[in-house]
């Protein structure tokens, strides 16, 4: 293992240098020469250099200011890009369209970091992120297990699980394991003729009270009487008693259009 920097834990770093699991990442975002990729947190640029080696430009945003100094050294004479500051206020629109997003980001920026590239105006074609393993199932998660997370996902992209990444390959290690999220932009709109607004209205509401039965979420969630939402459940051919996880990305589409008849 070489000389690394000394980790910043306000920051979330933990250094990956295991080759095969940097090599999984880039496969999983199928880099190919030409590539446009946007970098988050490149920290000691390990990720860097394979998708560098891929022939792929790379634009990086990194937080840490006295890690960008010696990322802008390393690969001065690089097909590289440097952005100081954080990746939540980078504008997307600078990128060129059907960019990718590759990155080993710090566990606490996850979900922030999809809703961003979910909603953005310009989103990327493709987005690979080694994330908590736990976080990277709850994404991917079916009906049974949904989370306000993984629907939203899900609203946007496929989404699917690349390898585990154990934590004693990183430095220092974290205290969970680690695994690689992939998640392609769908194509074409998964439902038509849908105010995204109005919908994730819905479905917050559902998620407001995991404990409570999605009746009572809603009825809550959306100030609407019992009697209201047990007609729009029964309109959507959803079970009263069922709880939001148990939903999918169907089933909200049908509660949206009832709840819309009824307003």
């Amino acid at each position: 293992m070489s000389d690394l920097p000394q980790t910043k834990k306000s920051l979330g770093q933990h250094w990956l240098e295991d080759p095969a699991s940097l090599n999984s990442m880039a496969d999983a975002a199928d880099i190919a020469r030409g590539d446009q990729v946007l970098e988050v947190g490149p920290g000691t640029g390990t990720l860097t250099e394979v998708l560098l080696a891929r022939g792929a430009h790379v634009t990086a945003v990194e937080l840490d200011e006295s890690m960008a100094t010696e990322l802008s050294k390393k690969f001065a004479d690089n097909d590289f890009s440097l952005k100081t500051g954080s990746i939540l206020k980078f504008d997307l629109g600078e990128m060129p369209p059907d960019y990718k997003v590759v990155a080993n980001i710090p566990y606490y920026l996850t979900s922030n970091l999809i809703r961003v590239l979910s909603e953005a105006s310009n989103p990327p074609s493709k987005v690979v992120l080694l994330v908590q393993k736990e976080v990277a199932q709850r994404v991917s998660a079916g009906p049974g297990d949904m989370s306000l997370l993984s629907v939203s996902a899900q609203f946007y992209w496929e989404v699917s699980k690349g390898p585990a990444v154990p934590a004693k390959l990183f430095v220092p290690p974290p205290k969970v394991d680690s695994q690689i999220l992939i998640m392609k932009r769908r194509e074409t709109p998964l439902f038509s003729d849908l105010n995204v607004k109005d919908f994730f209205r819905i479905v917050k509401a559902g998620f407001s009270s995991r404990r409570k039965t999605l009746h009572n979420s809603l009825s809550g969630g959306l100030h609407l009487s019992k009697l209201e939402v047990l007609t729009i459940l029964k309109e959507a051919e959803v079970d009263r008693g069922v709880r939001a996880q148990e939903l999918s990305l169907n089933d909200w589409y049908k509660l949206y259009l009832c709840y819309n008849n009824g307003n």
